[in-house]
């Protein structure tokens, strides 16, 4: 990192403060980040954490160097929820998880977000978990009963650290399930049976599968080690998910911390109210992008990325449609500002420090009306937003909006009127395509090419 770069400070939920970020080597900077359970399309509140550690990704990456950055985001293809649905849809369990699995990177990607280092599948790590599992039976930390795997809870003195709840919250929290074979009520599942038509692996306890908590704890280790600098995710997955995180890698590996970092984003609401199926207002980032469902049109995905970005990411965000137009009106006035901007795009300080600023983009976004071409471009290139792949989307909303045969047909019928001299009839064929939004261009070899007007 560069003498002159800004201090680079995170806010840490397992402290409660804001932190100057120290790697643990200035080499290779660590960061894993929760990804998703793939049974159904991601909807727009799991769009958050994707793009709030994507803006941390690259920041990182502008700091240490693209090459000194590694960021892990897994994808959960082992789950009851996959099980049921894949039951419920009458397919196999491979080709629901392949086939929400290549939606949500299309999708992911639309929202300006670089792919992540590594994208590890909780299936491909079955041997890291039951070694997981192992180390923690060995230590103490946990016991086999019925089939089962369970995380003793009471044997982590600090259990809790991270969620700081009292033990009643927790209970609570972790809708503790009643079993015969549990010590403890908030004892957790590491490993449990499979029946025939579940997946299964053999273990030592017999067939059977990981529990969610232990699939994160086994992809992180495998890719970035016993100890990692950051770990991140939405505010939800504090207790108990991360929470059973900790507890497993800690007591597994034996040290005092499992990541030293620990990075949560706000809740999000859709038009003022929480987000949910019997209220109707649960959306989908693939329908925000490609139906009309909300608001009446589709969106370009770096609207959705910008109306994310105005509001810092610790704190709620309201979601609405609103918000999405200022975030396209923002996008047509910088790609007037930034034209064809041909220089390479530099980052201006005051957004580079902003972002250094625990992440604060809406400051650095607030600085943006004082640049204008590269520096523009650069700024909003570090942010993850592109003004070109918006210019893109517009051009072909647009032509999607125009009789394509109907153009063709015309520009036929004035390419006979010119090679018959009727220069009044093609001159009027010009004029019903301009007024269609049409520009023609006619070319040396005597064809004619053209595009839309934005």
């Amino acid at each position: 990192m560069s003498s002159d770069a800004p201090v680079l400070k995170l806010y840490n939920t397992l402290t409660r403060v804001r932190e100057e970020f120290r790697p643990l080597d200035p080499a290779h900077v660590r960061m894993y980040v929760c990804g998703p359970t793939v049974y159904d399309y991601a909807h727009i509140g799991n769009a958050r954490p994707l793009i709030v550690f994507d803006v941390l990704f690259r920041l990182l990456r502008h700091l240490y160097g693209a090459e000194h950055v590694t960021y892990v985001r897994n994808i959960t293809d082992v789950d009851d929820k996959i099980n049921a649905r894949a039951a419920e849809r009458g397919i196999s369990i491979r080709e629901l998880t392949e086939g929400t699995n290549a939606v949500f990177q299309a999708d992911v990607a639309a929202l300006g977000c670089l792919p992540p280092s590594v994208q590890p599948r909780a299936t491909e790590h079955i041997a890291e978990m039951i070694a997981i599992v192992e180390r923690l039976i060995a230590s103490g930390h946990a016991y086999a009963a019925d089939g089962h795997v369970l995380f003793d809870v009471p044997s982590m003195a600090d259990y809790g650290r991270l969620s700081r709840r009292p033990l009643d919250e927790m209970i609570a929290g972790a809708r503790v399930d009643v079993a015969p074979y549990k010590r403890g009520d908030m004892d957790f599942v590491l490993w449990k049976p499979s029946k025939d038509s579940e997946p299964g692996w053999e273990s030592p306890w017999g067939r059977g599968r990981p529990g969610w908590h232990l699939e994160c704890s086994a992809m992180s280790w495998k890719h970035l080690g016993e100890t990692f600098d950051i770990h991140g995710g939405g505010i939800d997955l504090v207790f108990p998910h991360h929470e059973n995180e900790i507890a497993q890698t800690r007591c597994a590996f034996g040290h005092e911390a499992m990541a030293n970092y620990w990075m949560h984003n706000g809740f999000l609401q859709v038009e003022g109210e929480k987000m949910s199926k019997s209220l109707g207002n649960f959306v989908t980032i693939h329908e925000l992008l490609h139906t009309e469902n909300f608001g009446g049109r589709k969106w370009p995905g770096e609207a959705l990325r910008l109306a994310m970005l105005r509001t810092h990411y610790r704190q709620p965000i309201d979601f609405t449609v609103k918000a999405l137009e200022e975030a396209e009106a923002s996008l047509r006035r910088w790609s007037a500002q930034a034209g064809e901007a041909s220089a390479e795009p530099g980052v201006s300080g005051d957004v580079l420090n902003a972002l250094a600023d625990d992440l604060n983009t809406p400051l650095a976004l607030a600085t943006l009306h004082e640049l204008d071409g590269a520096a523009l471009s650069g700024a909003l290139k570090l942010l993850g937003v592109d003004l070109r792949a918006y210019v893109r989307w517009v051009e072909a909303q647009t032509r999607e909006a125009v009789d394509v045969a109907k153009v063709s047909a015309l520009i036929e019928s004035r390419l006979a009127a010119r090679a018959a001299k009727n220069w009044a009839e093609s001159d009027r064929i010009r004029d019903e395509l301009a007024a269609m939004g049409v520009a023609l261009k006619d070319n040396k070899d005597g064809t004619t090419t053209w595009e839309v007007k934005r």
